[in-house]
């Protein structure tokens, strides 16, 4: 049995806790919200109520850090903020992981810190990325900010999706919507059990993409939402000519042994909240 710890049981936190203590692994995690302790309780969870704001907060936080493996699981909200306060809240996180029991850490990042730009050839995960090129600045700058001693995997996700986050939805009945550009995205479970995969199988000192290995574009996806759910169609779509598109390959993981529930975008199931 492995002891786990993850900080953030959010959308992929808390199913990522439930599949590893099914594995038979000692889990707990944290929240931000002191509200939410009970509810996780209630699913089977040991949660810890914890905050960096950008200082450490919460009650009896420090048993989070004497877990053997951590998953920081901490979103950089870069399109409201600078930035400046994620980078603040990962280095007071670095500096109790340096005195802590833990021995390694699975990061998630995203996709976004591949550079803006479209090419022939999918980004891998062999891309040197700067912060001259990076698309996302300070999501490469949270991804350095735990490189050290310690054992250290990071995991870039593509557009995470499924369930209740569905594409289309975001588009219904809106204008000049982008349709040509091949997605990069992964259905929320396969994420899930990526992240269960890479402690399992004791994948450390590496980085790996999460996308799925097929590559639709937006307007497939949205059309597909559209008739499996009967959203409302977008109004109209940009008139781009195709071209060259910003890829992501998720091909290493997969020489791993690890396989995809849904490569294929257009087949991850939704379902609709009433």
């Amino acid at each position: 049995m492995t002891k786990i710890s993850i900080i953030g049981l959010g959308w992929i936190g808390l199913p990522l806790a439930q599949l590893l203590q099914k594995s038979g692994q000692d889990v707990v995690g944290s929240t931000t919200s002191a509200q939410k302790l009970e509810k996780l309780k209630d699913q089977g969870v040991e949660a810890i109520h914890f905050s960096l704001v950008p200082f450490p907060q919460g009650l009896s936080f420090q048993k989070l850090f004497k877990s053997e493996v951590l998953v920081i699981n901490i979103p950089p909200r870069t399109r409201s903020t600078d930035g400046k306060l994620y980078l603040e809240q990962l280095k007071f996180l670095r500096s109790i992981v340096d005195q802590s029991d833990i021995q390694k850490i699975i990061f998630v990042s995203s996709t976004g810190v591949y550079p803006n730009l479209n090419q022939e050839v999918a980004y891998s995960e062999e891309e040197l990325i700067t912060t001259q090129t990076a698309g996302n600045i300070i999501q490469l700058k949270g991804e350095d900010s735990f490189k050290g001693d310690k054992a250290l995997t990071i995991v870039r996700f593509g557009g995470l999706l499924g369930d209740d986050r569905i594409p289309g939805k975001y588009v219904a009945g809106r204008e000049n919507v982008n349709s040509n550009n091949r997605v990069n995205y992964i259905y929320r479970n396969d994420a899930v059990r990526m992240l269960a995969w890479i402690i399992e199988k004791e994948l450390w000192n590496e980085v790996y993409n999460g996308v799925a290995h097929l590559h639709p574009t937006r307007k497939e996806v949205y059309e597909r939402n559209v008739l499996d759910l009967g959203l409302e169609p977008p109004k109209s779509y940009l008139k781009v000519s195709e071209g060259k598109d910003r890829l992501v390959s998720g091909n290493k993981i997969m020489k791993t042994g690890f396989e995809f529930d849904y490569p294929n975008p257009l087949d991850f199931p939704y379902s609709i909240e009433s």
